[in-house]
């Protein structure tokens, strides 16, 4: 039985990064049992048959699908790598391209694992700001002043991998033409490239969520125990943590990924291809 409130989550990829959806999408099922899911996903090519199968694991994972295929062309300008591709930034640009009733959508990377439920952060209180997200801090904050000065902001520098977004609000506040213009001034020095746009932009209208529950970088262990002082051992991860980002490189499906959560990923992804042989 499917708990009556649905859980609209939102991805953004190409199709170099679908078996790692796929992945999330397990964990997702595994650990939020009887909830209600809808996955949107915004691409621009993958393809067709790619989208049928990519429907029978959701089906089978008894998730709504919706795949929303538009022309990035309007990025073509814009600065990207490998492992940062167009896709990325058509997040930025959900409250325009998702249906006009949906209100509310959570944003997950897809290099993500779910390991406890999701209901809590759907229902976050914005408390007025069109975003909730992470921050990634170092033991000593030099990154966040780092970044600060860099994009000539006040306040701390947000993840943009894990995103609950008021919808409404995005409509309202987020404008292709100023995207387009720090893109077109600032194209060159942009770090990380959306991750930086949506903080220059639409920092100020975030409210900050923990980091240790909703976005956990999974290279920084050591950090997150120390700052801590012991307690957040990977026994409380377990028991607390929602969102594990495998951030970076490599990836944690990659043969050169070794940490204490390389073997959970691992796991998930034997999951998958069991359930996909069943499906064939």
């Amino acid at each position: 039985m499917l708990l009556d409130e649905q859980i609209e989550l939102l991805f953004t990829i190409d199709e170099g990064y679908l078996n790692p959806l796929k992945v999330a999408l397990t964990s997702i099922h595994q650990n939020n049992p009887g909830q209600a899911f809808r996955i949107w996903l915004i691409h621009e090519s993958i393809a067709t048959q790619t989208i049928r199968e990519l429907q029978k694991l959701t089906d089978y994972l008894q998730f709504g699908f919706e795949a929303i295929k538009i022309d990035g062309s309007r990025w073509n300008s814009a600065k990207t790598e490998d492992r940062y591709p167009k896709e990325m930034y058509f997040r930025l640009l959900a409250g325009e391209i998702l249906p006009k009733e949906m209100k509310r959508v959570i944003y997950l990377d897809p290099d993500i694992l779910v390991v406890n439920p999701l209901l809590e952060l759907w229902q976050t209180d914005l408390e007025g700001h069109m975003l909730a997200a992470a921050t990634h801090v170092g033991l000593t904050d030099v990154s966040t002043r780092v970044n600060q000065m860099r994009l000539d902001v006040d306040h701390a520098y947000y993840n943009s991998g894990v995103m609950v977004i008021d919808l409404d609000k995005a409509r309202e506040i987020v404008k292709w033409s100023d995207i387009a213009r720090m893109i077109e001034k600032y194209n060159l020095l942009l770090f990380l490239p959306d991750q930086d746009i949506l903080n220059h932009l639409y920092g100020k209208y975030t409210k900050e969520i923990p980091e240790e529950i909703w976005n956990y970088d999974t290279r920084k262990y050591m950090r997150y125990f120390t700052k801590s002082l012991t307690q957040h051992d990977i026994h409380w991860v377990m028991a607390n943590t929602s969102i594990l980002h495998f951030c970076g490189g490599p990836k944690p499906w990659d043969d050169k990924h070794d940490n204490r959560f390389t073997s959970l990923y691992l796991n998930y992804q034997n999951q998958l291809a069991k359930i996909e042989e069943n499906l064939k």
